[in-house]
């Protein structure tokens, strides 16, 4: 997986004034932990991490965290374990995971199915049951996301996780009875008849109506 460096600053305030503070200087507060690492809150150039989340990577890249603090620049491998939004949509916070390369670690990876099945050419519907699966690993092993093949799946086929050939040094944590995809008959609604007989009657009805009409206005 690509390796990306991204650098960050030590910072002290701490609150929701400082927060929208950094926001107005195009700055975003963040903060990095791991097993064995205190929580340490950092500021980071909102156009460093437009540059990282360019690198179309995902949210497991893996990251050369380039930390400054008055005593000097320390790196440390990282994930981006998660990104804040506001409902705008803009990024508010970043939250950055200590790992070691040497020690597996899990995370959620998306799942991407990807050609056409035959049974959708022949009529069928694909549906995507699970979008994503907990994988442990080592931090090399990581992948931005799962390409599953499913062009030969046809309707009636169902695609689970015991089904999946995950990459040497990959395991899912997913219970393996676990439906990923599968290709659904088309849904065929069926026209209600008209029953002829209840079609005579309702004109029988409309006859009926027009004599009786007919014999007031006589009268």
């Amino acid at each position: 997986m690509q390796q990306i460096s991204l650098a960050a600053l030590v910072r002290k305030e701490t609150g929701k004034g400082a927060a929208r503070q950094l926001r107005k200087n195009h700055q975003i507060p963040a903060i990095f932990y791991g097993p064995s690492t205190e929580p340490t809150m950092l500021t980071i150039e909102m156009a460093e991490i437009d540059r990282v989340m360019r690198s179309g990577s995902g949210e497991n890249m893996i990251i050369d965290l380039l930390v400054t603090t008055d005593a000097g620049t320390d790196t440390r491998k990282v994930i981006l374990k998660d990104l804040a939004l506001d409902p705008l949509g803009t990024l508010v916070h970043a939250d950055f995971y200590e790992i070691s390369m040497d020690k597996k670690i899990t995370v959620n990876i998306p799942v991407q199915l990807i050609n056409t099945p035959s049974g959708v050419t022949d009529g069928g519907i694909l549906q995507h049951i699970r979008r994503q699966l907990s994988v442990t690993c080592l931090p090399d092993k990581l992948m931005s996301s799962l390409e599953l093949d499913v062009s030969g799946m046809d309707i009636g086929d169902s695609l689970h996780i015991r089904d999946i050939n995950f990459p040497e040094g990959v395991s899912c944590d997913d219970e393996e009875h676990l439906t990923v995809a599968i290709v659904a008959a088309p849904t065929i609604v069926e026209e209600p008849e008209e029953d002829e007989e209840t079609g005579e009657e309702g004109e029988e009805e409309a006859v009926s109506d027009e004599e009786k009409s007919s014999e007031e206005v006589k009268d």
